[in-house]
């Protein structure tokens, strides 16, 4: 054999040996996907695509772990990367398809199921999805179409709360003299517990009552924590009841000696989104001024359409009271500032370092949230852990880095923030040297992740505690069992 053979043989052997260590990562990384642990198998997928890569499998295999991390950006990166290998890797439109429309990019989803369906024509799934989100765009598209001739009515303008009438069979709580009580609350989430639901007529007032209650605040609402109390934050609780339920107890009810601050995404994913919405609801009517709410990027139209929060209203009530909720979405606050020295907000930061505590109090908030600027950002933004800024992996707000944090702490002259957005093992974390403080309230998220629910509480020295803590049992109702079709292998 001659040199040029032999070095040739020798190059073969190692691209073998290449791509079955790059074979053996992505086994590992598909047990890792199937065993629920999404960040692992990511690690693994991306090592497999840096020994090769040039295969698409990976990159679709890793689309749709970023899928279930809810990094949708980087899951239509990962699709595209896919097809930009083999135009023939069907996968790659579904999960392209998939990542567009949880970003709402719903003309952009069709394209890619119209392909599908060109290549599989007969495939049951395949057509259930394609016509599924035809109709959310002739549906977007017909919205569009009559806003610009007619003002939408309003559903606040349409209801008769008097003339609606209670069964007599109806044994559950009920509001007397038009005003929410604490023992009207503890009624509720007994009620609620026991798997049962809240009169129509109640659930509607509690809605109206706390619409009217929305539109009174700022954008930027300022709370003020006296010496020797304790104020409690917590974070996503994802529509899973008998989790809030459960920090209740942990940390007592709320009361005006006992505040909280529930810091966005209520709702989605889990399948107790309604009960955990009214039970809020009711507490800030009962506490306004020592019981907040804050608004995630879960409280959108889009993501309640496509997460379950829709098709659970529409279940266990009708699609009026959905529209009712998405009204009312569009008046929560923003953000909220303790003591003047901590920002509390969804996601995080912003793409500009001019902004200030002024500008955020300036934003009109009454409307669905935009794809970019200081309202998109509060709500989409994470921390990371290099300086600067990045591409958000979710596709829209912006990923900062701890220089951007501790420049926006001094323009503003604030201590630190907390936020939410993401599922941390503990319920917390503290990056960005403890100046950016992560807190998420809703353990086992989705019962699949493991994780610990955590919440905040801190006296007037603002100095945080954290109480980390199980998932609690809940009825045997799977998360997102209300959730669109679209989203079926999520």
């Amino acid at each position: 054999m001659g040199d040029q053979q032999k070095a040739n043989k020798d190059s073969s052997q190692e691209i073998d040996e290449v791509q079955k260590k790059a074979e053996e990562l992505k086994n590992t990384a598909n047990e890792y996907f199937k065993a629920q642990k999404f960040d692992s198998a990511i690690d693994h997928y991306s090592q497999a695509i840096e020994l090769h890569p040039c295969c698409a499998a990976y990159y679709g295999n890793r689309s749709i772990a970023y899928l279930k991390t809810e990094c949708f950006g980087a899951a239509v990166c990962d699709a595209d990367k896919a097809l930009e290998l083999d135009r023939s890797y069907i996968k790659g439109y579904y999960r392209r398809a998939t990542a567009n429309m949880a970003l709402g990019k719903f003309k952009v989803a069709l394209k890619d199921y119209e392909t599908v369906m060109k290549v599989r024509a007969n495939d049951k799934d395949a057509k259930a999805k394609y016509q599924e989100c035809k109709k959310i765009v002739q549906m977007k598209a017909f919205e569009k179409a009559i806003s610009v001739d007619s003002n939408k009515c309003s559903v606040v303008d349409t209801l008769d709360l008097v003339n609606m009438i209670i069964e007599d069979e109806y044994e559950g709580p009920t509001i007397k003299d038009d005003k929410v009580t604490l023992e009207f609350m503890k009624a509720l989430i007994d009620h609620l517990k026991s798997e049962k639901k809240l009169h129509r007529k109640y659930a509607y007032m509690i809605l109206l009552q706390v619409f009217s209650v929305l539109k009174t605040l700022p954008s930027l609402c300022e709370i003020t924590v006296p010496e020797k109390s304790k104020f409690t934050v917590c974070g996503d609780i994802h529509g899973q009841f008998y989790d809030l339920v459960n920090i209740f107890e942990i940390n007592g009810l709320p009361s005006e000696q006992n505040p909280y601050l529930f810091n966005g995404d209520f709702v989605d994913r889990g399948s107790f989104s309604v009960e955990v919405i009214l039970t809020l609801f009711g507490f800030k009517l009962l506490y306004p001024n020592h019981f907040f709410m804050a608004r995630g990027n879960h409280e959108s139209e889009t993501m309640n359409q496509m997460y379950g929060f829709f098709g659970e209203v529409k279940s266990k009530y009708n699609a009026q009271m959905a529209e009712l909720f998405t009204e009312v979405y569009n008046w929560l606050p923003l953000c909220h500032c303790i003591n003047s020295k901590v920002l509390v907000m969804h996601g995080g930061l912003f793409s500009n370092d001019e902004v200030t505590l002024e500008d955020i109090k300036k934003v009109d908030r009454n409307r669905q949230p935009p794809d970019s600027g200081i309202m998109c950002e509060l709500l989409w933004s994470d921390p990371q852990p290099q300086k600067g800024r990045s591409q958000s992996k979710r596709g829209v707000g912006v990923q900062f880095g701890p220089d951007v944090t501790e420049n926006f702490l001094k323009k503003n002259d604030l201590k630190y923030i907390i936020r939410s957005h993401e599922v941390k093992p503990e319920g917390y974390e503290e990056a960005h040297n403890k100046k950016c403080i992560t807190v998420f309230s809703a353990p086992n998220y989705c019962d699949q992740m493991g994780n610990k629910g955590a919440f905040i509480t801190m006296s007037s020295d603002l100095e945080p505690k954290f109480t980390s803590y199980e998932a609690v049992p809940h009825p045997k109702i799977r998360p997102m069992a209300y959730a669109s079709s679209l989203f079926g292998f999520m």
